[in-house]
């Protein structure tokens, strides 16, 4: 699938003038027409089609290149409309959501008849969440339906962060990009499964299980989580995700294990790039590109910088990334899952 022209609509977060609600409309039309459209969320840029059209779910896995039997979140503008869809709501799912919605948080809940099958992959829950960006939730009350949305990349890709990395995927392969400018959380929502007795983490994302525990008490994860042995049940995670376009290995013994990496593979004639924080830049003067995602003292910064990171290895030609790890507490579990994914499991 091609288009002669991806629309791109530039939208201040703001929303300050009727020209800037104009675009939007105009972006939600497509997305009634059945097309699918690009835009921010507070975690990263979503492909967003309607989620009651089979023809419009087919056109998401087309651009991404996504396998169909990955299914995807629904994005609404409020709970109202979780009644379309969702035969009905636990308590906890619903302290969850008064706690955290909008917000990046995705619940599994029991699906009615009526969503596409496509989207739920064939299922019998659908995933479900408010993101919490201004433009997203103008975006979807104007669409007035409700809106499943993938990350906006090739899949496999580094997620976007910006208008320009879903440009650089996706120009051609989409009807329209809503661009309101940089994304926050900066990794995918925390998805749970509300439909079992004891909720349980299937993706660690932005809000963090302790958050969840001090709204609903016991919460427990996924195993497949890390046990790969073990089919896992969530949205976006079920293939390897987030990859630059080198080999990226993952090394706990840094600095020393990564400078010795980077001096072996040079001796070789590879290009090589680390990943590192603020803190540590100085130390790997031998590589060829050195990138920071942020402070090892605010987790935050480095889920926000990680996927910006990843892309930007790509701008020169690398054949070996060696990247630090992170504390796997707070948000540094969703940080460490992405980086563990993009690195395809190698560990050092």
């Amino acid at each position: 699938m091609s288009y002669k022209q991806t629309n791109y609509w530039n939208v201040d977060k703001g929303l300050t003038i009727e020209a800037e609600r104009e675009l939007i409309k105009e972006a939600a039309l497509w997305i009634k027409k059945g097309e699918v459209v690009a835009f921010p969320t507070e975690t990263v840029y979503g492909l967003g089609g309607n989620a009651l059209d089979d023809e419009a779910i087919e056109k998401i896995f087309l651009a991404k290149g996504r396998p169909s039997d990955n299914p995807l979140i629904v994005h609404v503008a409020n709970s109202e409309q979780l009644e379309e869809f969702v035969e009905f709501i636990p308590d906890k799912a619903k302290n969850l959501m008064k706690e955290f919605w909008p917000g990046p948080l995705t619940i599994i809940l029991p699906k009615k008849e009526g969503i596409s099958n496509r989207v739920t992959a064939g299922l019998d829950t659908v995933a479900v969440r408010i993101p919490d960006h201004p433009v997203a939730l103008a975006l979807l009350e104007e669409a007035n339906v409700p809106v499943a949305a993938p990350s906006a990349n090739l899949s496999g890709k580094p997620s976007p962060t910006t208008g320009e990395h879903v440009f650089y995927d996706l120009n051609g392969r989409i009807a329209g990009i809503v661009d309101g400018g940089a994304t926050g959380v900066g990794v995918e929502s925390t998805v749970v499964d509300c439909t079992v007795d004891i909720p349980m983490i299937l993706r660690p994302g932005g809000v963090t299980k302790e958050q969840l525990m001090e709204v609903i008490g016991e919460v427990t994860v996924d195993p497949a989580l890390h046990e790969e042995s073990v089919a896992p049940k969530s949205p976006g995670v079920k293939y390897t995700h987030y990859a630059p376009k080198a080999t990226l290995t993952v090394v706990n013994d840094f600095p020393n294990k990564i400078e010795e990496l980077v001096q072996e593979q040079k001796q070789k004639g590879y290009k090589v790039g680390v990943l590192t924080t603020d803190e540590n830049t100085t130390f790997y003067q031998k590589a060829d590109l050195v990138l920071p995602c942020g402070s090892r003292n605010d987790l935050l910064s480095v889920a926000t910088n990680l996927y910006d990171v990843l892309r930007s290895f790509d701008k020169i030609e690398l054949d070996y990334i060696y990247a630090e790890p992170f504390p796997k507490e707070g948000v540094g579990v969703a940080i460490m899952n992405r980086l563990e994914k993009a690195a395809g499991g190698r560990v050092i």
